[in-house]
């Protein structure tokens, strides 16, 4: 047992995607986000080979809003709840941006049942670039002005080179598209975006690991993803040359680099 107390999980409370067949997969997405928002390009072929479990986090997808702030223990209980509910002992688990806070304390408290790690265009902590873009999500949000806060996340997720090739008209619709799918627990989200911190968590991290790096990340620095690869213990870096939404500028790729890496770490 890690120095990390390992508790019992509570009983599933999130709504939960289940699909596919084989070894387990847990699916923890980023804030603003859901399960299918986040993973959906990947998910049939993340299924072709795992049982995939994935929970939505409060006030997002088919979960309630919560009543009050938002933990790492929380979400990280969830996760083993649904696992439990799912009959999985044991399973890979992938964390995508927020979700890779959840992950790495998933895993370092439950070091016996993650049998694979894959964080993607996450962090530890916070540094100060993305404190101020959680912060200002936060109050564009709670001013009610949807669009432009559609507009600042796309100019924090997407790389300048996809914004570049995007045609004016394309780029207004998957604005005016992007407003409409702002979930009601994002002021919860991007507050935890900004509490969240794991650092004494990395050392605790014992399943194989694979670090994927957005190197055009604007939201997420890729100094951040490269401080996870150094501090959990023989960790894999992989680089994909996209922003912060790889299942939206290269799915394909992401979906090979986590299929590829699962493959080499089978239950």
């Amino acid at each position: 047992m890690s120095a990390i107390d390992t508790l019992h999980a509570p009983e599933a409370v999130l709504a939960r995607t289940v699909g596919g067949t084989g070894p387990g997969l847990l699916l923890a997405h980023g804030a603003g986000g859901s399960v299918a928002l986040n993973y959906g390009p990947i998910l049939e072929g993340l299924g072709a080979g795992h049982t995939v479990v994935g929970i939505d986090y409060p006030g997002t997808g088919r979960s309630p809003r919560a009543a009050g702030p938002l933990t790492v223990d929380f979400l990280a209980d969830q996760l083993i709840a649904a696992a439990d509910a799912e009959g999985l002992e044991r399973f890979a688990l992938a964390g995508f941006s927020l979700g890779g806070p959840v992950a790495i304390r998933t895993a370092a408290k439950h070091p016996d049942r993650v049998s694979a790690l894959i964080l993607t265009a996450t962090f530890a902590h916070r540094d100060a670039r993305l404190d101020l873009a959680a912060k200002l999500w936060g109050e564009l949000y709670e001013a009610g002005d949807i669009v432009r806060l559609a507009e600042f996340l796309t100019l924090a997720a997407f790389s300048a080179e996809t914004l570049r090739a995007m045609p004016e008209q394309e780029l207004r619709a998957a604005i005016e598209g992007l407003a409409q799918l702002i979930p009601a627990g994002t002021p919860e989200h991007v507050d935890l975006v900004r509490r969240a911190d794991v650092r004494g968590d990395l050392a605790w991290v014992t399943a194989p690991t694979l670090v994927v790096s957005t190197t055009a990340d604007p939201l997420v620095a890729p100094s951040l993803h490269e401080e996870l690869a150094a501090k959990i213990a023989g960790a894999r870096l992989a680089r994909i040359a996209t922003g912060h939404l790889p299942f939206a500028e290269r799915p394909a790729e992401w979906l090979g680099l986590i299929t590829g890496f699962l493959a080499e770490h089978a239950v």
